[in-house]
């Protein structure tokens, strides 16, 4: 004889449980959100739409110095895109125009604003790293005027500034890259050991004190 017990208790303890799966990963994902919302740095990854962005600052790079970066938008005009803007905003950078630089990146807002400064970081970064401080500095400098808290380019601005003889600048932002960044690695004993050194050369001579007489 055929088992005629009733089925629905089993379909909705099936779909019971498939629900409470939906709500679990759903409150994963939320939660994820929140801690990248936390943190200094988000990373701005490019859409696979920004390639023509990509290709567009390869083709005018050789121009983005102090001579030809005036003539690249005659030469190319830079994508009508956030990326292309941070691209553009990066050749004036490379080229030292930093208030061209400023100026487009200023006509940005919000997350298209952030998403040009992390590009123009991108590419400075290089730079940083091969130890041209004269170029380097500037661009890390107008990096952290948008994004105060971006540790990394607050710790080459720091650099730089020590190495061109700033000193009050190299302690401002090398101490707050030790705010914003708790890595026990070389970027921390290098911030901190040209923090010390600045700390000991500013330092007043020691006195010796007189011998009490015997």
């Amino acid at each position: 004889m055929p088992n005629s017990s009733p089925r629905w208790p089993y379909h909705l303890a099936g779909w019971t449980f498939a629900i409470l799966c939906v709500g679990l990963v759903a409150l994963h994902r939320y939660s994820a959100a929140l801690i990248m919302s936390s943190a200094p740095i988000p990373a701005y990854v490019l859409s696979p739409s920004a390639a023509s962005e990509v290709a567009w600052f390869r083709q005018v790079k050789p121009y983005c110095n102090t001579v030809e970066v005036q003539t690249v938008a005659q030469r190319s005009a830079p994508p009508a895109t956030p990326a292309g803007s941070g691209y553009y905003a990066a050749c004036f950078a490379l080229a030292g125009r930093i208030d061209d630089a400023r100026r487009i990146i200023d006509k940005l807002t919000g997350d298209a604003r952030l998403q040009a400064v992390s590009i123009v970081f991108d590419v400075a970064h290089p730079v940083a790293d091969a130890g041209d401080d004269r170029s380097a500095g500037p661009i890390m400098e107008l990096v952290v005027d948008y994004w105060p808290n971006h540790y990394m380019a607050l710790y080459h601005a720091g650099m730089a500034e020590y190495m061109l003889g700033q000193r009050d600048l190299a302690r401002h932002s090398l101490q707050d890259f030790l705010k914003y960044y708790h890595e026990a690695d070389g970027f921390t004993n290098n911030a901190r050991t040209v923090l010390s050194r600045m700390s000991e050369a500013e330092a007043p001579p020691i006195r010796r004190l007189p011998e009490p007489p015997g």
